[in-house]
């Protein structure tokens, strides 16, 4: 959903950052795939956060073990996503945003990626609907509770 609406098509050219909770979506065949897919054949630029990356390795390999993490990055080597590593910017910007929002590091940094890089947020974390004057959401269907890790 986006503005609280479920938008129609994935706009072509547009800029997106996908979540660590969109590539665990396409990772886990999850209802929202087809989003994440149309995204990465949109044309347009997506990035991740190297925070993202690190924050699905560690939960697969925390939870499944060492060889899924693995197979994960392995799975998105030939995807069309560009990784945001640290800058100044996107520093100061996730300090700002963890000082004054009520969220982890790890989202504070995404958060700060998507904003700095002029991209629609893509994710499925209600965490997130505290920014939503930040930076425009792309939300995924929500997990249902008992589906919930």
């Amino acid at each position: 959903m986006r503005d609280g609406k479920r938008s129609k098509k994935i706009e072509s050219l547009e800029r997106y950052v996908l979540d660590s909770s969109a590539l665990l979506t396409l990772w886990n065949n999850e209802e929202g795939t087809e989003l994440v897919e149309g995204v990465l054949h949109s044309g347009g630029k997506v990035f991740v956060s190297f925070m993202s990356l690190m924050e699905c390795r560690y939960r697969l390999w925390k939870n499944i073990g060492l060889e899924e993490s693995d197979q994960f990055s392995v799975y998105l080597e030939p995807m069309p996503l560009e990784i945001v590593w640290v800058s100044g910017d996107i520093f100061e910007k996730a300090i700002e945003i963890k000082a004054t929002k009520n969220l982890s590091v790890c989202d504070s940094w995404i958060i700060a990626t998507a904003i700095l890089t002029g991209s629609v947020l893509m994710h499925k974390d209600p965490e997130f609907d505290q920014v939503k004057d930040l930076v425009t959401l792309e939300t995924l269907p929500y997990k249902r509770k008992k589906e919930r890790v």
